[in-house]
Order: structure tokens, then C-alpha cells, then sequence
């Protein structure tokens, strides 16, 4: 969606020259590039300075991982993934930038693959989403016969690959070392950590995993620098951010935006405001897998650090906007069972944890719950975060906790109800 007045980066212009590698070249395509070749070890400086964090959910300075995988010096191929699994409820934008912008995101990976090291490339999508890997394919493919994929491939020894990978199409497959297995041939189990995958990744080898948003910001700054960049956001916050919106709201769709723009200004200004007759009663930010904010919130500034502050969390940046009549112990009840069905059950913990939690909130939901059906829903939600390998558990006893803290009254009400 377009947000007028605002200087967008990601989508600007995306429909018009986004998927068709002259009409990207022939606007500012390939600069940010030029200037990555000229000077490879300048790269993650540059990163750092800009202040870009990974875009994924995590806000992990992205830097960070890019200067370990750099440093590993292990003979042999290093890998980069470019994580467009994307299946959580409310997070659509990766799948925009594969299919409306896949030079944008292609000429991203290139320069991260020259700051890193790596030789090898994969763009690892969820099967259910045909355009975007119809649409990366056909990028790859021009990409492939031009002068400037040869000079890296040259500067990275000669012999560049980069290869489209399929997902499970499952929840767990997007998380990191999920996706290593998926791109070894295995089923999508986590991996305990460590090692990680900077040190030990596919086949052993060093790899880098950064989300399609992450790696599409990256040609942008190189062509202007860090300081445009740290420019773009609102307070301490850097560049801009894709907020996904959707729920009770007039105008759903994403929106690029400073990073830091407050909650009030995406769903009043943006959204359009609430679909009519209704009154905001929640969000659910980052996707179900994060935390609610209330009406008292819509003043926080959409970042990763603004919003940790309030008990809250950034995630994916979608933003899932529901109305008063909307009743919060269902939506969660709804939620906790989507994870439940997307356990890949390595974990007991969350094999087990993540059911009895879905079972305990449809029994309450259903009017059926009693006090100590209650009082062993906020017991698991202390015990069980940090058993699981990967951060499925985690995310939905983050959703129950601040539910729980939010609108505890909701739930005693079921229970007398």
C-alpha cells in the first residue's frame, strides 16, 4: 500500500520496475552494488553504522551475525540464506518483496554474500507461495547472465551459486536451523544451540541466516550510506519498517514506514481507522507468536526497543487489530491451538506444553473452566519458556502471559460465566 508523504525505500516504485532486472538497473539498481565490490571490507562497518537489526522478529543487530559468519575460516563454501518462509498468521510482506521486488532483494543478497564470504545462496520459500519463488526464479535467472553477478562471483572465487530451496510449509521450518535441515534434505527439526549456524550450518559449513526484509535494506545503504539510513527512522530507531496490517481496520495491507512510527498514526492515519461502529480493544503485535497492546498503548512508537519498554514486542511488524466484542480468551484459545498443530514435537516440552495449553484455554473459552484450570495456565506460562529448541513454545506462552496480565478479568469472567 502506498503511504504517501513518507520517503519509502522497500516498496518504492515496486510494481512498475521491481520485477524486471533493466527496468531495476535503469533506475538505482546495481549502484549499491558497484560500490560493494569497490571496497568488500567496508561492508559490515557500513551495517553497523547504518544500525540495521534483523527483520525477521528477532532485531538482532545484523552486523553481528555477519561479522562471525566473516570470520570463520574454514576452507570451503559458505552459505547465505535468505529466510522467505514467512508462515505465521498476519505477515505478508517478505511475500510482497519476493514477488513485486525480487532484484531489490537478489542484489541485497550479493552484497551480504560479499561481506561474508559466502559462495552460495539460497532463497528459502514456502511451497504455498507459487508467485514468489515463480518470480525470485525468474530474477535469479537474469541476474545470472549479467556483467555484475560475474564480478562476484570472481571476487568470491568463481564460482557463485544461487539456488531456490522449498520449505516444509510448516511453522517450524522457518526457524533457523529448521531451515538448515530442510536445505540438507532432512525433516525440519531444530538443532540445539551451540553450535550455531555461523560456525556450523549447512553441511557443516559457516552460514548466515537473515530474513528477505533484512538482506532488501542492504543495497539502499550502500548506495546512500548510514546515515541516511539511521535518517529514515523516528528517535533512536533506524531506516524504515514493512508493517503488516490487518483485523478490524479500514484499509488492511503494508505499509512502509519510519521505523518508530507510532501505533496510533499506522491505524488512524494509514489504516484508516477502525472499520465503523468499532472501537479498538487490542493488537497483536508481530504476529500471534508476540504480545498484546490496548487502547492505552497506541502512543508506543512501533520499535523493537520502544516496544519491549511496554511488555511488548516488534516481531515480523504485523500489527492484528481486533474490536471491543471480540473476546480476547478465544482469539488466544485460537492462537495457542495454531501452535499446537504446528509442533513438529521434537520437544516434550512443547509437544506436550503447547496442547495442554490449547485444551486448558478452549475448556475456559467454553465456559467449562474452573479456577485451577486457570491457575495451571499461569503456572505453565512460568515453566515452560526456554524448554523447547526453537522459539514455537516460547512465542505462544508469550501470548498467554500477556493476555493474562492484560486482561486477566476476561478470564475469571469465563470462569464464572
Amino acid at each position: 500500500m502506498t503511504a504517501n508523504g513518507v520517503n519509502q525505500v522497500l516498496l518504492n516504485g515496486a510494481s512498475r520496475i521491481g520485477a524486471d532486472y533493466a527496468g531495476w538497473i535503469e533506475g538505482f539498481g546495481g549502484q549499491g552494488l558497484r560500490k560493494a565490490l569497490g571496497s568488500p571490507n567496508a561492508i559490515i562497518d557500513l551495517v553497523r553504522e547504518a544500525g540495521l537489526l534483523g527483520l525477521g522478529g528477532s532485531g538482532f543487530p545484523a552486523y553481528r551475525k555477519w561479522r562471525f559468519v566473516a570470520d570463520q575460516k574454514k576452507s570451503g563454501s559458505k552459505y547465505l540464506i535468505c529466510n522467505g518462509n514467512e508462515d505465521e498468521p498476519g505477515t505478508f510482506k517478505d511475500r510482497i518483496l519476493l514477488e513485486e521486488t525480487p532484484h531489490q532483494v537478489i542484489e541485497g543478497a550479493l552484497i551480504t554474500a560479499l561481506a561474508v564470504g559466502a559462495d552460495r545462496i539460497i532463497f528459502y520459500i514456502d511451497p504455498q507461495k507459487v508467485n514468489s519463488i515463480t518470480a525470485i526464479s525468474a530474477a535469479i535467472e537474469q541476474w545470472e547472465e549479467t556483467e555484475l553477478f560475474r564480478r562476484v562471483s570472481n571476487a568470491l572465487g568463481g564460482d557463485l551459486r544461487i539456488l531456490v530451496r522449498q520449505s516444509t510449509g510448516t511453522y517450524t521450518s522457518g526457524e533457523e536451523t529448521a531451515a538448515i535441515e530442510v536445505v540438507e534434505g532432512k525433516f525440519p527439526f531444530p538443532r540445539g544451540k551451540p553450535p550455531f549456524p555461523a560456525e556450523s550450518g549447512v553441511e557443516g559449513r559457516p552460514t548466515l541466516i537473515n530474513n528477505v526484509e533484512t538482506l532488501a535494506n542492504v543495497c539502499h545503504i550502500l548506495r546512500k550510506g548510514a546515515r541516511w539510513f539511521r535518517d529514515l527512522g523516528i528517535g533512536d530507531a533506524s531506516g524504515t519498517k514493512i508493517y503488516c496490517l490487518s483485523g478490524d481496520i479500514s484499509r488492511p495491507g503494508a505499509y512502509e514506514l519510519p521505523m518508530g512510527t507510532p501505533l496510533r498514526e499506522l491505524v488512524d492515519v494509514y489504516g484508516g481507522g477502525m472499520l465503523p461502529g468499532k472501537r479498538l480493544k487490542a493488537v497483536f503485535t508481530g504476529g500471534p507468536s508476540n504480545t498484546i497492546l490496548t487502547a492505552e498503548d497506541l502512543d508506543v512508537a512501533l520499535d523493537f526497543s520502544s516496544l519491549e519498554a511496554r511488555r511488548s514486542g516488534l516481531g515480523t511488524g504485523a500489527m492484528i487489530v481486533i474490536s471491543h466484542g471480540t473476546g480476547i480468551v478465544k482469539r488466544v484459545s485460537e492462537y495457542v491451538n495454531f501452535f499446537a498443530e504446528a509442533s513438529c514435537g521434537q520437544c516434550p516440552s512443547c509437544r506436550t506444553g503447547t496442547y495442554y495449553m490449547s485444551m486448558l484455554l478452549e475448556k475456559i473459552d467454553s465456559g467449562q473452566g474452573t479456577r485451577a484450570d486457570l491457575d495451571t495456565l499461569v503456572g505453565l506460562s512460568r515453566i515452560l519458556p526456554g524448554s523447547g529448541r526453537c522459539h514455537l513454545l516460547d512465542g505462544a506462552v508469550k501470548l498467554i502471559d500477556s493476555s493474562l496480565y492484560h486482561f486477566m478479568g476476561e478470564y475469571e469472567q469465563a470462569l464464572r460465566n
